[in-house]
């Protein structure tokens, strides 16, 4: 019988290293017994002796969980890279996040976080403009970019979602984005939106002087995709938003390689990712989501807010900001594994979801200025509406950046004020 346990066993630098919490189900007699069928069912092993398992390919390729800790029930296996088809995602997780999940014996099983050696980091591309082709393209240093997505999620027609658009940029936002659900649509066609939208991107630049970014959603099968991104690009845009989870790791894949001579930034939304990163005990750690978006190359990714309405501890949204902005992670015990990134480029964390212009001091403070800071109901919200939304988020960010409080700063700025009457109570 191949022994897939090795407290003695040191991890090599050709080894992926995968960090597990784990409850073992009655069934199985200890976390050592947990180990041995996580490990064997994640590479060369099954449930019985086979007469097929030849001794060398036991020694070469079999597994070492080298680490257990059973008070906080994690564990570490290292994985030789010969296991796995460098770039290929798909197949990676099919064996380090794959049949295990469904054992018998283990109650409940997280992948907390990979280290993946030099081999397979290489192997990716990584962002095309990452944090520095950003600030670039955009022009703003810094600060946090600020933008909107548009409301309602669905419903509006083109001219309208347009004319959405135009308040926003004209009320001094970076950004508009659509939402994750706004694809194309029997009252708001893709290809229509496409056009109108950015003309009144072109419109609201020469007006204002400032550059505007449209991150149009072309969510869809692949070569649907790919479709909507030329067409983004033949009207001007520099900006795709792809839901990355619902479109699955291998057509995330396929559309960096087809975009990648096309000069266009890729913004990740992560719906459905809490379908399988929000129960701590199962599933797998919105980190590890994280960090296979970097390797296959997006540029910005929604991490959490830390406030806001969505689920996310502050702890954990300031490690998985750490893994995708730094070139090398130290880790530890209880979080995160070590990372060398090589020249795998930066992401910009994106914090999305139910913020207001009141919000902003304290996203500084918690998540630094190396951040895309979207607003939608509360620029939308705003008592005067969009434009007025859109600028007392500008003047929220003047003030924080300028060291002066929100109600000092409303005193002589009325957008400001009408948001603090509004939403002031709610967010204190």
């Amino acid at each position: 019988m191949v022994d897939y346990v090795d407290l003695d066993y040191e991890p090599s630098k050709k080894d992926l290293i995968a960090m597990y919490y784990v409850e073992k189900s009655p069934e199985c007699k200890d976390m050592e017994h947990a180990c041995m069928e996580i490990a064997k069912e994640s590479s060369i092993g099954t449930w019985t002796k086979i007469l097929t398992m030849s001794e060398e390919i036991a020694q070469s390729l079999k597994p070492a969980a080298f680490h257990i800790d059973e008070e906080n029930n994690i564990i570490k296996i290292a994985y030789t890279e010969e296991l796995f088809e460098a770039n290929n995602m798909s197949q990676i997780l099919s064996a380090i996040a794959g049949n295990i999940y469904g054992m018998k014996k283990l109650k409940y099983l997280r992948l907390l976080d990979v280290s993946f050696p030099e081999n397979i980091v290489k192997s990716y591309k990584g962002p095309k403009f990452g944090i520095e082709g950003i600030r670039k393209l955009t022009g703003i240093e810094n600060r946090p970019l600020l933008g909107t997505i548009v409301k309602p999620k669905v419903g509006l027609n083109e001219s309208e979602h347009a004319e959405v658009c135009a308040q926003a940029w004209r009320g001094g936002l970076d950004i508009v984005k659509d939402d994750e659900n706004l694809t194309s649509m029997k009252f708001n066609q893709f290809d229509k939106r496409i056009k109108t939208t950015l003309e009144k991107r072109d419109q609201i630049e020469e007006e204002t002087g400032d550059k505007k970014i449209y991150m149009p959603n072309i969510t869809a099968q692949v070569s649907t995709m790919k479709e909507r991104a030329d067409h983004v690009i033949n009207h001007g845009g520099e900006y795709v938003m792809i839901d990355i989870v619902t479109v699955g790791f291998s057509a995330l894949m396929e559309m960096r390689d087809y975009l990648d001579s096309k000069n266009v930034v890729i913004h990740a939304h992560r719906a459905m990712h809490a379908a399988f990163t929000r129960i701590k005990q199962h599933g797998l750690t919105m980190l590890a989501l994280a960090k296979i978006s970097r390797l296959i190359g997006v540029d910005q990714l929604h991490t959490g807010t830390v406030i806001g309405k969505m689920e996310g501890e502050k702890q954990e949204v300031l490690d998985i900001n750490k893994t995708i902005t730094q070139s090398n992670i130290s880790g530890n015990d209880t979080s995160l594994l070590d990372q060398n990134w090589y020249d795998i480029k930066p992401v910009l964390p994106v914090a999305s979801g139910g913020l207001s212009p009141l919000d902003i001091p304290e996203l500084i403070q918690i998540l630094g200025k190396d951040m895309v800071f979207q607003f939608g109901g509360g620029c939308h919200g705003h008592p005067s509406g969009t434009e007025a939304g859109a600028k007392a988020i500008i003047q929220a960010l003047d003030a924080s950046l300028n060291g002066i409080s929100l109600r000092k700063y409303s005193k002589t700025h009325k957008e400001l004020k009408q948001a603090l009457e509004k939403w002031e109570e709610q967010c204190y």
